[in-house]
């Protein structure tokens, strides 16, 4: 059973709703999985929709850290696109590692409970991930400040995460409607993913190192992938803009800035 107790801050800064799990749950999530799906899948839709509701990365901050962080010449997001791809590949990398850590030493802490801690943990974790995620679209050279730039944010999480979101691509012009339906389609395939890989989580105490490896493991996997979307979008971003420079025109992109 799911019990609600009390409310914990977090480093982070963000605040999650603490629960647990006595252990008529602890014993239902061994003989039932679907119920721990069920769980580990409302907690994932949760933090998912606090990092795109509240705790995502602000990109006017963002930008000044990564100029100060690592002299970067540039004064708009616009200017990632005339630094060398080795250098952001080099931030990107950094990044997914920065996350990493931060993932596993939450994971650690939150795993002596094993599945008393599994569900603040992993809602948590997606808000981890989500950041990460941000942070390189910003790296690459993509903000977040339209509906449409906000709608490619997610499909890029969706492929992140292995989900094939073709039937809900035809809403993401409607972004209140498109982002939601993408969050359920993520949480809903990673669930399953997760309950597999977690369940040694159920006995406590013997779960931290499971838990901080286990974390480290699922934001290097989304980081990568995320990484490689948006390398390849500023690679053929960078080759139209190299080609209208040669041709002395002028590309206009919404989809930057």
């Amino acid at each position: 059973m799911l019990t609600r107790a009390r409310r914990q801050p977090l480093r982070t800064g963000v605040v999650i709703q603490d629960y647990t799990v006595d252990e008529e749950g602890m014993g239902e999530a061994a003989q039932n999985p679907s119920w721990l799906v069920r769980k580990l899948e409302t907690a994932l839709r949760k933090g998912f929709s606090r990092a795109y509701e509240t705790v995502k990365v602000d990109g006017d901050d963002y930008l000044f850290q990564l100029r100060v962080a690592h002299e970067l010449p540039v004064q708009t997001y616009d200017g990632m696109f005339s630094v060398p791809i080795e250098q952001l590949d080099a931030i990107a990398a950094d990044t997914i590692r920065a996350g990493m850590k931060l993932a596993a030493a939450q994971g650690a802490g939150f795993g002596i409970g094993g599945l008393l801690t599994v569900v603040p943990d992993l809602s948590l974790l997606a808000v981890i991930t989500m950041r990460t995620v941000q942070k390189l679209s910003l790296i690459y050279g993509f903000p977040y400040n339209t509906d449409d730039e906000t709608a490619e944010l997610w499909v890029a999480a969706a492929s992140a995460a292995g989900v094939d979101i073709s039937r809900e691509l035809l809403e993401r012009g409607v972004v209140n409607r498109f982002v939601p339906r993408v969050i359920q389609r993520i949480a809903a395939r990673t669930s399953v993913d997760v309950a597999e890989k977690w369940s040694g989580r159920i006995i406590p105490l013997a779960s931290s190192a499971l838990g901080a490896g286990l974390n480290y493991y699922f934001v290097r996997t989304w980081g990568n992938r995320a990484a490689a979307h948006f390398r390849e979008k500023h690679l053929q971003r960078r080759a139209k803009l190299n080609e209208a420079a040669s041709r002395g025109t002028l590309i206009i992109d919404p989809g930057t800035g």
